[in-house]
């Protein structure tokens, strides 16, 4: 039997592999993509890892927003490890292909790392208004333990997504031509592989990601408008100045990964000709966690004001 000649495994066939295509073929279109990618993970690897570590190690910064923004560069280390190394191989390597258990596996933590990201974002949105709605009592609503079960239900509701998503889509036929247009095992280009029914699949991709961005999308957009409202009511231009650095590097973050991902899975597969789907994955999976730290670091007053400190430290003991 060949490396490529789909076996029968129960119900379902199963391919011994996939060949991920890329961007093309030719020397341009290997190496090119395999350098830009290797730039933009060593940037997002050094990016989120300064940004965990100063966040760990400065204690000023032991507060829930930080927390939560800790978390968010972890995801992004993740995210960005569970795809790029994968799809720099593949543009250098004779053969672009990726088993069906090495396919499956990296398609779920995908999913994973992306379903928890867009409800840690929202958790995010939700601290920043409890922070200004109700200063008094943010202590209490942000409790340590509040922080740890958010973070712990991000990941369970990212698991669930990622399980339900992984086991339609992995169920499927896959007995026609085993040349996947795209640089990582991703669900809109895995169906369109597909040679059985896939509409339940689409319907299923549609609602469960439709709900996850729409649900999350509205406490965001919810949570914003009771803090727009609140720092409008500010007398002090510099009170209203400080209350919105806070938020604007989260708004910009949550447009980049709720815009993308909108636009990838939110949508019936069948309107995928409307725009290339493999540049618009690049935004979510590659460029926001590199850009992540930046936009956090350099709006930011107190990572700033830690990373002098922490470099002043460093300096001093040498």
């Amino acid at each position: 039997m060949s490396a490529t000649e789909p076996v029968r495994e129960g119900n379902h066939t199963a391919g011994r592999e996939f060949i991920l295509l890329g961007f093309g073929r030719g020397p341009w279109m290997e190496i090119f993509p395999f350098v830009m990618f290797l730039v933009i993970y060593i940037i997002t690897m050094l990016g989120n890892t300064i940004l965990v570590l100063i966040i760990r190690t400065d204690s000023q910064l032991h507060t829930p927003m930080y927390f939560f923004l800790m978390n968010l560069s972890l995801l992004d280390l993740c995210n960005s490890s569970s795809i790029a190394p994968r799809a720099m191989v593949s543009f250098l390597a004779g053969s672009k292909a990726i088993s069906y258990n090495g396919c499956a596996t990296q398609f779920f933590f995908v999913t994973l790392f992306l379903t928890t990201q867009g409800f840690l974002l929202a958790a995010m949105a939700y601290d920043r208004y409890s922070a200004i709605r109700n200063p008094l009592r943010y202590s209490t609503i942000m409790s340590k333990w509040v922080c740890i079960w958010v973070v712990v239900g991000s990941y369970v509701c990212g698991c669930v997504n990622s399980m339900v998503q992984t086991g339609f889509t992995f169920t499927l036929h896959f007995c026609g031509s085993n040349e996947m247009d795209h640089f990582f095992c991703d669900g809109p280009p895995l169906i369109s592989l597909s040679c059985g029914d896939t509409l339940i699949n689409s319907i299923v991709m549609f609602t469960f990601c439709g709900l996850i961005i729409v649900s999350t999308g509205l406490i965001v957009l919810v949570s914003y408008v009771y803090i727009i409202s609140t720092i409008l009511r500010i007398h002090s231009a510099e009170g209203r100045h400080r209350a919105f650095s806070t938020c604007t590097s989260h708004l910009i973050v949550v447009t980049l990964f709720y815009g993308s991902t909108a636009l990838m899975y939110a949508q019936p597969t069948r309107l995928a000709f409307l725009y290339p789907r493999k540049v618009v994955s690049i935004f979510y999976t590659l460029f926001a966690p590199m850009l992540n730290p930046f936009i956090y670091s350099l709006r930011n007053k107190d990572v700033k004001d830690a990373l002098k400190r922490t470099m002043s430290k460093t300096f001093l003991r040498k």
